[in-house]
């Protein structure tokens, strides 16, 4: 029973701390944009790396977002459905919201890391960074989308939020 807390405790922090990498991202995002608007139109000079940069934090932002959703039950999740369902089928509904997502998760967290090796000696357009950073949020966004799932298939429903 001890062990089951302690996992529970390290999926929580891991969910936090992917809500405030999602939150980082987002506000550095948000300076990325701004810089990139003062550029173009007061310096007339628009910076070529802050296009890219700006994909790879909204991708972050998204799927580590997206990640937490899943662990709630507010993504992936078909809520009319199976409120609407007989008691037995409930459990079979949110057993194949949580299979459909552990799916996409671990397919996003493959196909994304394969692009992010296969394309991580490629120099970045416009960035000097390389070209496999972009798919680093597909990769662990997926990654944590599988495995919040799992963890919903393994430990059920999640606890009431107060």
């Amino acid at each position: 029973m001890a062990g089951s807390n302690a996992l529970a405790g390290a999926f929580s922090a891991l969910a936090k701390a992917a809500i405030a990498i999602a939150a980082t991202s987002l506000c550095v995002l948000v300076l990325v944009l701004a810089w990139q608007v003062i550029g173009r139109y007061a310096l007339n000079d628009s910076p070529g790396w802050t296009e890219p940069v700006a994909l790879i934090l909204m991708s972050v932002a998204a799927l580590f977002g997206a990640a937490v959703a899943v662990r709630r039950e507010s993504h992936f999740n078909f809520p009319t459905l199976v409120e609407s369902a007989p008691a037995p089928l409930r459990v079979a509904l949110k057993a194949l919201a949580r299979l459909i997502a552990l799916g996409f998760g671990a397919a996003l967290a493959f196909y994304g890391g394969y692009l992010m090796l296969d394309s991580w000696d490629i120099p970045m357009a416009g960035a000097p960074a390389p070209e496999g950073l972009a798919y680093i949020g597909v990769c662990l966004g997926g990654a944590l989308i599988a495995l919040f799932a799992l963890e919903r298939l393994i430990a059920g429903d999640p606890e009431k939020e107060h």
